[in-house]
């Protein structure tokens, strides 16, 4: 059984409990709006938010937003042409956490809530650190960096392979495979 979550994913550089829950991908014709991937499980939700935040404090607010393929189109307020929207691209949005609903599905998380605990075996031993939540469309896969270093551990968020997560304890339990593969891209290992 798969365990599922939710999308948004705190950025390591953000100061305090803000969570990226979205990203300028660029511009999207002339009049000013951008492309934008959000990282909320409904992407239209992203207009809940109210203003968002950019790293450097800088506040837009989405005065219009529609689906287009892979992404949102957004009209942000105050951008009004191509090169102001051009400026944006790559620009990850935040909120404070205590915006974000809560959770009232069993099994499902946060990425922020599980980005930082400690990654122990079954036994106790340390493995390392959950350092990201990726989906690359198979499924949601933790990102470990490990405790002794090295490449980054990319294990499935199943309950076989993550069998416990103690978010008040600060841990999850993880049974990675016997050999993980050092082939990127085989969902277990990544550099």
């Amino acid at each position: 059984m798969a365990r599922r979550s939710a999308r948004p994913t705190p950025d390591p550089v953000a100061p305090g409990n803000r969570v990226c829950v979205a990203e300028i991908g660029g511009a999207h014709g002339i009049a000013g709006e951008v492309r934008l991937r959000a990282f909320t499980t409904d992407p239209l939700a992203i207009m809940g938010y109210g203003t968002l935040h950019a790293e450097d404090g800088r506040g837009f607010t989405i005065a219009a937003v529609r689906p287009a393929k892979n992404c949102l189109v957004a009209r942000l307020a105050g951008v009004t042409d191509r090169t102001a929207a051009e400026r944006l691209r790559n620009l990850k949005l935040y909120v404070p956490r205590d915006r974000l609903p809560p959770i009232d599905e069993p099994e499902t998380y946060y990425h922020a809530d599980l980005v930082g605990l400690a990654a122990v075996g079954p036994d106790g031993a340390s493995i390392g650190t959950v350092s990201a939540v990726q989906n690359f469309g198979a499924g949601d896969l933790l990102e470990i960096r490990p405790a002794a270093g090295g490449p980054t551990l990319l294990l499935p968020f199943t309950e076989a392979v993550v069998p416990l997560i103690d978010v008040p304890g600060g841990r999850v339990v993880v049974n990675p495979p016997d050999e993980p593969s050092s082939e990127r891209g085989e969902g277990e290992r990544a550099s």
